[in-house]
């Protein structure tokens, strides 16, 4: 995974707009939707590697990739959902195992077609562990997050108007500190929308992770500058409230 940092100094310059993609926040089913069917006429069952989107075809393969940790899983789309702004995909319980995210809910992904109804996943050559099998790890009983909205989102902004204009002042840097991951963006408008927002609300340093994610550019906003993690932690506590995904990022480790 290829990456590099940059800070970001909002002042005054003109916004370019890059090609929306699919990033978003990824939910998973709650487990009483077990045995039911979904809008495809398949019953849904945890163990399977499936998902709903709202506009792929039923059938499509597609690779996630949390953008917390780095894991991926081949999911198949059988269902139409999530029906909540900012989340673009929900998985079956087993993929979100996989992925790993079931004890918070939610997390930032990255959506990429790799097939469709006519493949087959040995079709597609793709390793065996990449396929949610329904084992990964102890099942509980948190329900997903789908029908139950946060009240931000981090990852779908709608598209720039054509009179916003903000100056960046950009320094690649080797930093050594804590910091607070709100986000990970790859329509760069998104990411100084709220990065702009954030340093006015906050009044923190923002510091940008560009990370390349199956060949797929992507931006993490970091906010803060602390010097042990207990600092980064009451920030965290106090910025998850309004963005419910935050973590730590320990920059010293990214650097090893």
């Amino acid at each position: 995974m290829k990456k590099f940092l940059i800070t970001l100094c909002f002042i005054f310059v003109s916004l370019i707009s890059f090609a929306q993609v699919q990033t978003g926040k990824a939910s998973f089913y709650a487990d009483k939707f077990e045995g039911r069917r979904t809008a495809s006429g398949v019953k849904y069952y945890h163990n399977k590697a499936t998902a709903a989107h709202r506009h792929l075809p039923f059938g499509t393969k597609v690779r996630v990739t949390n953008l917390a940790n780095n894991k991926t899983v081949i999911v198949e789309i059988n269902d139409r959902g999530p029906f909540v702004s900012g989340r673009i995909i929900d998985l079956s319980k087993s993929a979100a195992q996989k992925l790993g995210y079931v004890p918070i809910g939610v997390t930032d992904v990255v959506i990429e077609v790799v097939g469709n109804a006519n493949d087959t996943i040995d079709d597609l050559g793709i390793p065996e562990e990449t396929v949610a099998t329904g084992n990964e790890g102890a099942t509980n009983n948190q329900e997903t997050t789908t029908t139950t909205p946060t009240s931000t989102n981090t990852s779908a902004v709608s598209n720039v108007e054509p009179n916003e204009f903000y100056e960046l002042n950009i320094e690649r840097i080797e930093p050594d500190w804590f910091g607070v991951q709100i986000g990970s963006f790859q329509e760069v408008a998104n990411l100084i929308r709220l990065a702009d927002n954030l340093k006015i609300s906050y009044q923190k340093d923002v510091t940008v992770q560009v990370k390349t994610v199956q060949s797929i550019k992507v931006y993490s906003l970091i906010l803060g500058k602390f010097n042990n993690r207990d600092q980064a932690e009451r920030f965290r506590d106090k910025v998850s409230k309004k963005y419910p995904g935050s973590f730590i990022i320990d920059f010293k480790a990214l650097q090893e």
